[in-house]
């Protein structure tokens, strides 16, 4: 029943917010914090991350995922990462962004290291959803701050 009403609510967020302004990348100076559902790579888990823009293009950041399920890699992966934004240069609208990045970090009692591809779908000024996939998938909400 929990899950009828959380999947309800953000159904109604989705597709009950009105359409505004939203910029799913600024360039330098952007803050972006993403909370969302780590489905598969080295476990199920929650993950979050925060970017920073230090360019037009590129955003350097840091993120943290928890398991649920340990798959003998560790329980956790605390990562930097850097992507780069191309949103403009395909000219999609402003409230859609494409990311290619890289990420490297501690994964466990190891070294972790991996790529992704993402997109970000911004659908009110502050709030939007994401999704990356690659050696670690996730999906979820994305801030604007």
């Amino acid at each position: 029943m929990k899950n009828l009403r959380l999947l309800t609510v953000l159904t109604a967020l989705i597709f009950g917010a009105s359409f505004m302004s939203a910029q799913a990348y600024q360039g330098q100076g952007d803050k972006k914090l993403q909370v969302g559902f780590s489905p598969y790579g080295n476990g199920t888990g929650i993950t979050g991350t925060f970017d920073y823009g230090i360019h037009e293009y590129f955003s350097l950041g840091a993120g943290g995922e928890f398991y649920f399920s340990d798959n003998n890699d560790g329980d956790f992966y605390i990562f930097g990462r850097a992507d780069a934004h191309l949103g403009s240069l395909l000219n999609m609208p402003s409230n859609m962004d494409l990311y290619p990045g890289i990420d490297v970090g501690i994964l466990g009692d190891d070294f972790g290291f991996g790529g992704h591809l993402g997109y970000r779908y911004f659908f009110q000024n502050n709030l939007g959803v994401y999704i990356e996939v690659g050696s670690r998938g996730s999906i979820g909400l994305s801030f604007n701050l």
